[in-house]
Parts: C-alpha cells; sequence; structure tokens
C-alpha cells in the first residue's frame, strides 16, 4: 500500500486552509458587530462569508478528484496540482474579500486544478477499467 504522504500533507494544508477562512468569517463579525447568526449587513462581513462557503462547496470536488488522481495516476502530480488549488483558494479570498472583481483569478486557478485532478482521474479510471476488461 502506498502511503500517500504528499497527499496527506496537502488534504491536511487545503482544510486548514478552510478553518483560516472560517476565523476570518468571525474576525469579520468582531469588527462589524453583526452576531450570528446574522448573514449580512456589512459587506465585509458577507464577502468573508461568501468566500467561506464557496470554498466549502468546492471541497468534496478537489478532495474527490485529488485521492483518486494519486490512487490512479500520480501521488506528487496530485500534491502538486493540490498544492495550486490551495493558492488558487488563497488568491480568491483575498481578492474577493478586497474587493468582489479581483475574485476571478484564484477562481480560475483553483477550478483548473480541480478539473485536472477531477477529470485526469476519470480519465484513468475508465482506461484502468477497460484495460481490465479486455483481459
Amino acid at each position: 500500500m502506498q502511503p500517500h504522504y504528499e497527499v496527506a500533507i496537502v488534504t491536511i494544508v487545503a482544510l486548514l486552509v478552510y478553518v483560516w477562512m472560517g476565523l476570518r468569517v468571525g474576525g469579520a463579525r468582531k469588527v462589524s458587530g453583526i452576531d450570528a447568526p446574522a448573514m449580512h449587513g456589512d459587506p465585509h462581513l458577507e464577502r468573508n462569508i461568501r468566500v467561506h462557503y464557496n470554498t466549502l462547496e468546492w471541497l468534496p470536488i478537489f478532495l474527490a478528484g485529488l485521492w483518486l488522481f494519486a490512487i490512479y495516476w500520480d501521488d506528487r502530480v496530485a500534491a502538486a496540482l493540490g498544492v495550486v488549488w490551495i493558492i488558487g483558494r488563497i488568491i480568491y479570498a483575498l481578492g474577493y474579500v478586497a474587493d468582489p472583481g479581483k475574485r476571478e483569478a484564484g477562481f480560475v486557478i483553483q477550478m483548473l486544478a480541480a478539473a485536472i485532478l477531477l477529470f485526469g482521474a476519470l480519465g484513468r479510471v475508465i482506461w484502468a477499467m477497460v484495460q481490465t476488461a479486455t483481459v
């Protein structure tokens, strides 16, 4: 069994980035004076909440693609693409909170990394399945 060290580390770092985003929501709440469960009333708070939620929406896609790519292709390539995804999410978060118009670059970076992981894994799984069926 492969240990998948690099992919495990990337997974943990991605989750820590998600925790960091959640802490930023808490900080924005404190600065704005808007307590939970309220979700609106201050643009800075709303942008932090949106960044946090959007990252949660992408995590299942990213994590499934990351691990399946690592299992069916290559650990180090998966980990490298995972780092690209994390960097994209950070660029997205910082850009979106500063100005929603500045979120595009980070979004595209993370979307492309996630797409390569997910579709790369899908292609390899199909290829392996076909190879097994023809033997």
